[in-house]
């Protein structure tokens, strides 16, 4: 007789869930069901207004920025950390690379290269930075990152007294306004690729495997060799690269940098991704759930202001969105932890059975 033919019928169900029962119980596809509601409710009221080439264009332009970020955010996340300082990174990143730009002066592609890689350094170093205070001196990462997210703006507005650099290549610029890769405008494009790629590590390398299992059990995860000091080092320069690298795109967005303009982008950013079914308490998300909880904010944003509705409401939903998410996923941990410990006991009463026959 097998192991599967002494089970109680309801302990093999949980042991083996159909297709659509995983589905359901993923938060992402949930959530995913929302954006889709969303959408068709604007596409009654605004019809062609929302449906529109252009308006779609625009929404994938405003969320561009944020994915680089969020997709840095979700490994942070996972790993049950969090990082408040990515949108004050970002503007350091920005001032940095723009400063860089006007010392080089002109317009070609020699000098915003040398932008991008001073935008780069900066935003790792940041991250590096952070990971090396959470993981070493252990200090808690709120702490740690609540203090770069101060350092970081105020840094920025010191090299630059407060006011914005103008200083960016035309070539930047043109690259967003002008220059279309597969029919799809470049800044989204850009943050398509790094969207892949992240997802590709996430779910399909090693290094995302560890992320999964620090973000789990950290004591687990050292017993079993994962080297959590130096793992959790590298999601964190990984967070600050990906804003060094938005800091770039929001450049090339803008053609100056932000210094005042990303005060809320760690509060959006956070939001997308744990509305996306990333758990703030560790161990369980995906890219996939962050690119659509990125999505909600943006769709509200553009369909408010289609339909007339002041822009203030998105903050309502999407506030009302993040609670019920975080809710929902807390719900499903203490489900699963209650399923567990009942299949436990029918285990244990079934074998004790078995023992006294």
């Amino acid at each position: 007789m097998t192991a599967t033919e002494t089970l109680p019928d309801d302990v093999v169900e949980e042991e083996n869930p159909s297709l659509l029962q995983r589905l359901g119980a993923l938060q992402s596809v949930w959530i995913l069901g929302v954006l889709l509601l969303i959408v068709l409710f604007f596409s009654v009221v605004a019809g062609d207004r929302f449906l529109s080439t252009s308006n779609f264009s625009l929404i994938s332009q405003n969320v561009a920025v944020w994915a680089v970020i969020a997709v840095g955010m979700t490994f942070v996340i996972v790993t049950s950390g969090i990082d408040l300082s990515v949108g004050s990174v970002l503007v350091f990143a920005s001032v940095i690379s723009a400063k860089t730009m006007e010392a080089a002066g002109g317009e070609g592609w020699g000098v915003a290269g040398l932008g991008i890689l001073a935008a780069l350094v900066s935003g790792l170093a940041w991250g590096v930075l952070n990971g090396v205070l959470v993981a070493k001196a252990k200090i808690p990462p709120l702490i740690v990152t609540l203090g770069s997210l101060s350092v970081a703006l105020g840094l920025a507005q010191v090299i630059t007294d407060g006011i914005d650099i103008r200083a960016v290549p035309e070539v930047m610029t043109d690259y967003n306004t002008y220059i279309k890769i597969l029919g799809i405008p470049a800044l989204p494009f850009t943050a398509f690729v790094v969207v892949v790629i992240g997802g590709v590590i996430l779910h399909r390398t090693k290094f995302g495997r560890y992320t999964y299992a620090v973000g789990s059990n950290e004591l687990a995860a050292r017993r079993v060799g994962v080297r959590v000091d130096r793992h959790l080092i590298k999601v964190y320069g990984l967070a600050g690269l990906l804003s060094g690298f938005a800091a770039v795109l929001a450049l090339s967005q803008f053609g100056t940098t932000t210094i005042a303009g990303q005060s809320l982008t760690n509060l959006n950013v956070i939001a997308a991704v744990v509305i996306g079914g990333t758990s703030i308490f560790g161990g369980e998300g995906s890219i996939f759930g962050t690119v659509v909880g990125l999505f909600i904010p943006a769709v509200l944003q553009a369909g408010f202001v289609i339909v007339g509705v002041q822009p203030f409401w998105q903050g309502v939903a999407v506030g009302t969105v993040l609670v019920a998410a975080v809710y929902f996923d807390q719900s499903r941990r203490k489900a699963a932890a209650r399923g567990s410990g009942a299949k436990r006991s029918s285990l244990r009463s079934m074998l004790i059975g078995k023992a006294s026959s």
